[in-house]
């Protein structure tokens, strides 16, 4: 160890960076989830959050939570803000609320004033208080009125900070504040709306989280049909929380994958560092030296390597919640502190540990085995077979207990283990495609370009850098490609495939009486366009087949159907853009037992069969209906479909209103804006969505999570150019053997630099071909299968694979070479 860390940079590299990931990754994860727990009453907005679908409490339920603690309540729908001109409208989400918010937090608004000042009626208009995007989307300053539904409001205050928005969920539209006075003044809440009631309740001081469980079980026994969900302040935001989770896992396995691949680096610089040794090995041994002594010896100078890597990892790892704290404060609960978070960091530390010994382990079993008179004839250990076996098993059961932990720490343990799996396998394809290149170099037909010929004899000569070039550069190379076809595909079916089928409005909010005159209306702006209409219920899923869901294993999968209220409605005919897969569909005239058809693909999740029953809660009502069918749906078309459709005579008699889509391909942005002016003043408490509008938003957030998934593939693709460039530099010695004695035999600067260069570019293309053929299919897997979209092959990524691999490899290489290639040639014929 005197000799300094010469030789183990890009090892410390390496390990440092893998660890770096994972410990980083999970310590935010760690930190944004202690701060949804430690501010679970600012988040929820109270200490117990109960929430009605199209109905509000009744006088018994609402008596019944008054008597709990202070009560809070607030309503939230969709709706059309329009100028009082009636020239432009936005689509708004709508929070209503009341004297008693916000119960927890702070609601900063500028100007800052009290609720009355900000919401009563005055001068013929309530308040209003709204962000700045709604102002400069209608192009609005402070002051100025706007009508929603049938009243008028006035903009009091720009919201600064809204203290329970996260608990809320996702929102397509700018927020759009106002008093529950104010909303039954709109005339927006009607029979059948989608509207949330929501009820916050803040308990009295002192209680605990067995208290809050004993309210809630009190009030499912006491209410059993209310079908309100209920959330606590230690479950403030649960999608949120899942999908911190399904991020950090994602980010952990590509972590996990950058420390693999750094893996083999580590080999690489211990092979290098072994061969540079070899004099010394050799003298041990001449003088006696047990082989284990050789092995200890080396070992432990290895571990105190990846100690000082891992340990380097573990400093950026702590420092990544206190980033992630200035950079996302304004955006996510996590605690400004930052903070330490042992198990992330131990987490780290072990796969850091185990990675080096998993990878270190074949090149010291081969130092221990090799004789003292072979190390002094030979020039390295390349010339050698596979250590012992009983250093092959070690290594693989290291390498499988990786792979083990990996699973084990994941969120959702399937998808780790198709990961490890994947990984591993793309790992023994990458060792079969050196082992063919090498195959097909050794059996080329003699060329009489030197420069080619030199190059083909370096591919498949003892000790060839291929191997390890295709190993360092492939994985990561696979990983952008499988990664920017997913990207591609996605972005290709928003921006293209999905607008020219998907229709140009959604409305919704419409009532039963004026279904007929609100389809007159589209007729005369839209002579030319197609309307669908249907009735639209909310209704939440509480039983199969009399048992609560909440006793069931169900699949991570098919869960999203059963989170929240879904949309739901009934049909005397199979729905469009449905096919029927299993079952009958009822006659027009039925009336018997209600039965329900089902989505097949999310039936199948779900583990139903016909026969089952579906017991859904609508208006505070449990209704059951029998499984009749299951019908395939095709969701990509953004047509109206719903998971579930009753038969007519499920809900008869219920209150509900309708939705309906407007399709007109041809429709310019002026026929649209049309459109949308006559219905909004037609019938201002319509919610009308326009289709582009909504695409634009997701394609928005499909750029902004590619970039964050990208920049962490790009973890993995620098420990990828750190193990190449480790490779290349490990094979300088042999590379200055070559180039002196060539240069000698008369061999010019030129044809060597020209042997190298092709060289390279031979290895970088049949890894950029790997790379598309294996990110190819993944990308294919994830985008056919998983997403169920139509996967097409994009050529500009294959292009750029090209390019990264060639660029990479003839760049480095060409690094190397010319050093190489300035070295005297004295020293060296001196040795031979």
């Amino acid at each position: 160890m005197r000799g300094g860390l010469s030789g183990f940079y890009i090892f410390l590299a390496c390990i440092a960076l893998g660890v770096a990931a994972i410990g980083g990754v999970n310590s935010v994860a760690q930190s944004i989830g202690g701060g949804i727990a430690t501010q679970g009453q600012s988040i929820l907005g109270g200490d117990m959050r109960f929430e009605l679908n199209q109905r509000e409490a009744s006088p018994e339920e609402y008596a019944f939570l008054a008597a709990q603690g202070k009560l809070g309540t607030s309503a939230s729908m969709r709706s059309m803000a329009r100028l009082t001109d009636g020239s432009d409208q936005a689509l708004v989400e709508v929070k209503a609320v009341d004297g008693a918010y916000p119960l927890f937090g702070q609601l900063e608004v500028e100007p800052a004033m009290p609720h009355d000042a900000l919401f009563d009626e005055k001068d013929g208009a309530y308040g209003a208080a709204v962000p700045q995007l709604f102002l400069d989307r209608l192009n609005l300053k402070l002051g100025d009125r706007v009508a929603l539904g049938q009243t008028t409001f006035e903009l009091r205050s720009i919201i600064v900070s809204e203290p329970d928005m996260l608990s809320g969920g996702f929102g397509f539209a700018p927020r759009f504040m106002v008093s529950l006075e104010g909303l039954r003044a709109s005339g927006l809440v009607q029979p059948g709306s989608l509207v949330e009631h929501v009820y916050k309740l803040a308990l009295p001081a002192g209680t605990t989280d067995a208290d809050i469980r004993a309210v809630q079980t009190e009030a499912e026994q006491k209410f059993p049909q209310a079908g309100w969900s209920i959330r606590t302040r230690s479950n403030a935001a649960p999608a949120l929380s899942a999908n911190i989770e399904r991020f950090s896992q994602f980010l952990t396995l590509v972590g996990l994958t950058a420390l693999i691949v750094g893996g083999v680096g580590v080999a690489n610089a211990v092979r290098a560092y072994l061969d540079g040794k070899r004099g010394v090995i050799a003298t041990f041994k001449s003088l006696g030296a047990p082989a284990n002594f050789v092995l200890v010896v080396y070992l432990a100078q290895i571990l105190i390597i990846a100690l000082l890597g891992i340990a380097i990892g573990l400093i950026l790892a702590i420092a990544a919640p206190y980033a992630a704290a200035a950079a996302l404060a304004t955006v996510l609960p996590i605690a400004r502190a930052g903070g330490i978070f042992p198990g992330a960091l131990a987490m780290a530390a072990i796969f850091g540990v185990v990675t080096t010994l998993a990878f270190a382990i074949l090149p010291l079993g081969r130092a221990r085995d090799i004789p003292a008179t072979a190390l002094f004839r030979e020039q390295g250990f390349d010339q050698r077979g596979w250590p012992r076996a009983i250093y092959s098993a070690v290594a693989a059961g290291l390498i499988l207990l990786l792979a083990v932990l990996a699973i084990y720490f994941a969120y959702d343990r399937m998808i780790a283990t198709i990961f490890i799996v994947s990984t591993v396998f793309a790992f023994l394809i990458l060792q079969v495609v050196a082992t063919g290149v090498q195959w097909l170099a050794r059996r080329s037909p003699r060329v009489r370009s030197t420069a080619l010929r030199l190059a083909i004899g370096n591919i498949h000569r003892p000790g060839a850098l291929t191997p390890s070039v295709i190993l360092s550069l492939g994985l990561g190379l696979t990983l952008l490609v499988a990664l920017a076809l997913i990207d591609g595909n996605l972005r290709r079916q928003i921006a293209q495939s999905i607008p020219e089928r998907a229709p140009n409005f959604f409305f919704v909010d419409i009532q039963s009486t004026e279904v007929d005159s609100f389809k007159k209306l589209l007729q005369e702006a839209a002579p030319g366009g197609k309307i669908v209409s249907a009735p639209m219920l909310r209704g939440r899923i509480v039983q199969f087949n009399g048992t609560d869901i909440s006793k069931l294993t169900i699949p991570p999968q098919g869960a999203w159907v059963l989170r929240g209220d879904r949309g739901i409605t009934y049909a005397q005919n199979l729905p469009e853009n449905s096919t029927l897969t299993e079952g009958q569909w009822w006659p027009r005239d039925y009336t018997g037992e209600p039965l329900v058809s089902f989505s097949a693909q999310e039936a199948q999740e779900l583990g139903l069969k016909l026969g089952d029953t579906v017991t859904v809660n609508v208006l505070g009502r449990n209704v059951t209906a029998k499984i009749a069918n299951f019908r395939q749906v095709q969701w990509e078309s953004l047509a109206i479909n719903f998971v579930m459709v009753f038969s007519p005579n499920t809900f008869a008699g219920a209150p509900h209103a309708w939705l309906a889509t407007l399709t007109e391909p041809d429709a310019t942005p002026q026929r649209e804006a049309d459109v949308l002016r006559a219905v909004t003043q037609a019938f201002p408490a319509v919610t009308s969505v326009r289709v582009k509008d909504a695409i634009d938003v997701a394609n928005n957030l499909v750029s902004q999570l590619a970039t964050a998934i990208r920049a962490a593939a790009a973890v993995a693709l620098a420990a990828s150019v750190l193990v190449l460039g480790g490779a290349l530099a490990a094979g300088n010695r042999a590379r200055i053997h070559d180039a002196v004695v060539l240069k000698t035999l008369g061999a010019t600067r030129r044809t060597l630099i020209k042997a190298f260069s092709l060289e390279y570019m031979m290895l970088g293309l049949a890894t950029a071909v790997f790379a598309l053929l294996a990110g190819g299919i993944a990308g294919w897997y994830v985008v056919a299968r998983v997403m169920r979209l139509q996967a097409q092959f994009l050529p500009d990524v294959a292009l750029s694979t090209v390019a990264i691999a060639l660029a990479l490899t003839v760049g480095f290489g060409l690094a190397g070479t010319w050093r190489v290639l300035g070295h005297k040639a004295a020293p060296v014929l001196r040795n031979l």
